[in-house]
């Protein structure tokens, strides 16, 4: 346990707070423990009796779009099994945010300004590291395509890459050390099979409008336009639980409720956003241990 950084990061997450409410956000609390999970075949979740803990509280805020809420954000604790790394936990501090009547490219721009506020409000503070807060205080984000990033880092095209199911480890080998190193980087429009709760991009079938911020080399946040027609996102999570059945992954039955109100949102968008990772960066941690109170391995 390290004071500093304990007191480093009670000041961010007021700051994101102050971020949120000051644009008309909600912060809402939804529940943790579920009976049911969005099934992700990467994902490994945790069990809670006959429920699970959440991985992400994303299936009960989008419930609270439907229900008329136009702008929510949450800090909450999410779970996944078989997470543990200098950047990873398997209890760890998600930020998450959505908005009706939006698409993907305005949530770029908003995590951007978000982001930048953030840069802003720390420039100069002691014990925060620099060069973070001069690449967040850039006005020229990069913005390049997940087809652009493989043309340029990988040694494979993004379809050689899926056909030969490698795509996560030739993105993590090979592409992702190059992103965000000068600026960050929106790295964009991924295949749509990797985009599973995210729309369809209209110019373009072949990609759903789904990105995430890379800075300095790191993933951030993922963000996308929602898919919000029910029907194809009942088919998307029917394929996703096969793969996931596969590895002996159980997601529990599929989320039924929020299918029904998935029906009652027009257009959304949403983004998750790491913050035990956004208080490395912001304060120069080399490892996730040292911005958490409490690692597994002290308990």
């Amino acid at each position: 346990m390290n004071l500093h950084r304990l007191q480093q990061r009670a000041a961010i997450i007021q700051a994101v707070r102050f971020f949120f409410i000051g644009r008309s956000y909600l912060e809402v609390e939804t529940p943790i423990r579920l009976p049911a999970l969005i099934p992700e075949a990467h994902i490994l979740p945790l069990p809670s009796a006959s429920w699970f803990l959440q991985t992400s509280p994303e299936l009960c805020m989008k419930r609270l779009l439907a229900a008329g809420v136009p702008r929510l954000f949450q800090i909450c604790k999410c779970f996944r099994g078989s997470e543990r790394g200098h950047r990873h936990l398997p209890e760890f501090t998600m930020l998450e945010w959505y908005r009706l009547d939006g698409q993907y490219q305005d949530l770029m721009m908003e995590t951007q300004e978000f982001l930048g506020d953030l840069a802003a409000r720390f420039k100069g503070e002691r014990g925060y590291d620099q060069e973070i807060i001069s690449l967040l205080g850039q006005p020229d984000w990069q913005r390049l395509t997940v087809q652009e990033a493989f043309a340029l880092h990988a040694p494979i095209s993004v379809d050689r890459a899926l056909a030969d199911d490698c795509f996560d480890e030739i993105l993590v080998e090979h592409v992702e050390p190059h992103l965000g190193r000068d600026r960050p980087c929106f790295l964009h429009d991924y295949p749509t099979a990797l985009g599973s709760l995210a729309k369809t991009s209209s110019t373009n079938p072949a990609v759903a409008e789904r990105f995430e911020l890379y800075i300095g080399g790191v993933e951030l946040a993922n963000g996308f336009s929602e898919l919000t027609d029910p029907v194809e996102q009942q088919g998307r999570f029917d394929r996703e639980a096969d793969l996931a059945r596969a590895q002996g992954i159980l997601f529990g039955d599929v989320p039924e409720k929020f299918l029904a109100d998935l029906a009652r949102i027009e257009a959304a968008c949403g983004i998750a956003l790491g913050v035990d990772r956004l208080v490395m960066l912001l304060t120069g941690a080399q490892a996730i241990d040292e911005v958490v109170s409490f690692s597994p391995e002290t308990l």
